[in-house]
């Protein structure tokens, strides 16, 4: 097949690697200075202890991937991976040059993330995906699999759509691939574990590990699982096992088990599941980018609880508090190692959707 995988980071990479290394014609759209190092020197995958090289054909625009005139390159598949809220503006040159119907697939995080691509190609176009692998950059083309229980999560974006041959494409290129039948259900039970130990962390700038160390904060934690599961029923999805992402042990363990088992199980995930790196909201906040995805993991929790008509403090305190962070409206330091800042911030906004609740009855 002819494959294009644009926004190619860590995650588009190794897509990328894979399926190049068996046997598929593979172009990636990345920045100038890795295009040139992997037109140079390959793109370098370490994963289980061993390191390979794969031979990509490496772009640094959609024009170029498309040879400048609109019909001249038909793709296969296009994969979409860059960051949800970088995707509505990757789309603009995208629409411009492919106007030929094919197949897409997006990988991005967290719910509603697809939106974009609604808006634009048939859902019958359109494959969701869930991505499970933690992988780190190490320059300019080189990643590195941190673990290798992980996998890919499929499924149509319109019902009934077959998928079964994108899944044996990926599993042939060497890929734990799960076709799952909805992908709201699928996109949500993803969440569910993105959300673990995430924005706490950005907020307070401290790991997981010395968040769960605190009860108060673990107990925090555990709220904002809850009301993610407890919109998750409000909405009638359910809960899938992603490959490597237990979430529906995950969902036992929130309301069954005693606080310090699933104190145990939680902090031993985070460890397991993010190696060394911090979270995800924290490195874009280091980042001084002025945004965050936390707007498609506890903001959509958030809005679609008040849809609900279920409260949910916690996440609707993570989204705010965080939000006024990445654009520079607060003061870190406000909340740098401030625990009881933060909670006494939750217990505000729960106070005040209490009163408003009251008001409308």
């Amino acid at each position: 097949m002819n494959i294009l995988v644009y926004g190619a980071g860590a995650v588009g990479g190794y897509l990328a690697a894979q399926l190049a290394q068996s046997g598929h014609q593979v172009t990636i759209i990345v920045r100038d200075q890795a295009a040139a190092a992997i037109k140079a020197d390959g793109l370098m995958i370490t994963t289980g202890g061993h390191t390979y090289r794969a031979r990509l054909n490496a772009l640094s625009s959609v024009a170029e991937a498309f040879n400048y005139t609109p019909d001249s390159v038909i793709y296969d598949l296009i994969i979409l991976a860059m960051k949800s809220y970088d995707l509505q503006a990757a789309l603009d040159p995208l629409l411009a040059f492919c106007t030929r119907p094919t197949t897409i697939l997006g990988v991005q995080n967290g719910i509603g993330s697809e939106a974009p691509l609604l808006q634009h190609f048939s859902p019958a176009d359109l494959i969701a995906g869930s991505f499970t692998l933690p992988i780190s950059r190490e320059g300019s083309n080189s990643l590195i699999v941190e673990r290798t229980d992980g996998g890919l999560g499929i499924a149509p974006m319109q019902p009934g759509q077959d998928i079964h041959k994108w899944a044996q494409l990926f599993r042939n290129a060497g890929i734990n691939t799960l076709s799952a039948s909805d992908y709201q259900a699928m996109r949500w039970s993803k969440a569910m574990l993105n959300i673990i130990g995430n924005a706490s962390s950005a907020i307070l700038n401290r790991s997981p590990n010395a968040i769960y160390k605190l009860d108060p904060l673990f107990g925090m934690e555990i709220r904002m699982l809850r009301e993610a599961l407890h919109v998750m029923r409000g909405l009638k999805l359910k809960l899938i096992d992603l490959p490597g992402y237990p979430s529906t042990r995950l969902s036992f363990g929130t309301r069954y088990l005693p606080r310090p088992i699933m104190k145990a199980i939680l902090t031993n995930y985070v460890r397991k599941g993010r190696g060394e790196k911090m979270p995800s909201f924290h490195i874009d906040l280091m980042a001084n980018k002025g945004k965050s995805e936390v707007i498609y993991h506890n903001g959509a929790i958030a809005q679609a609880g008040e849809k609900l008509g279920i409260l949910t403090p916690v996440n609707s305190t993570l989204t705010t508090v965080l939000l006024k962070l990445v654009h520079r409206q607060v003061d870190w330091q406000e909340y740098d190692g401030n625990a009881t800042r933060l909670l006494q911030e939750i217990q505000k906004t729960e106070r005040v959707m209490q009163a408003q609740r009251q008001k409308g009855r």
